[in-house]
């Protein structure tokens, strides 16, 4: 990319709802430290931190649902539990140094 190129970004606008959560007086006065830290909007952070977390937790949830559609499919092929228990442990084993 050339210097004088500019970079336009765009955002397909996605359907919102308000909500409303009490939060602890302590934890907010925190959240708007953190933000203006950050020299983002409160709003902007709690939105930056549900959306990590989301993530998180929906490629935790892939993750569980892959390991367990591999044992079903071992199952089918080999019939020792022993082996098929090693062959998961030696996935999550991989994958865990893998994610390091």
């Amino acid at each position: 990319m050339k210097n004088n190129e500019k970079i336009e970004l765009k955002l397909r606008p996605r359907p919102t709802e308000t909500v409303s959560i009490p939060i602890p007086l302590d934890t907010l006065e925190s959240l708007k430290k953190v933000a203006a830290n950050r020299d983002m909007s409160l709003t902007a952070l709690l939105k930056f931190y549900i959306g990590q977390s989301l993530r998180q937790d929906l490629a935790k949830m892939y993750s569980d649902r892959l390991l367990e559609t591999t044992v079903q499919v071992l199952s089918r092929h080999l019939d020792s539990e022993e082996e098929i228990a090693a062959i998961i442990e030696e996935i999550q084993t991989e994958t865990a140094r893998t994610i390091r």
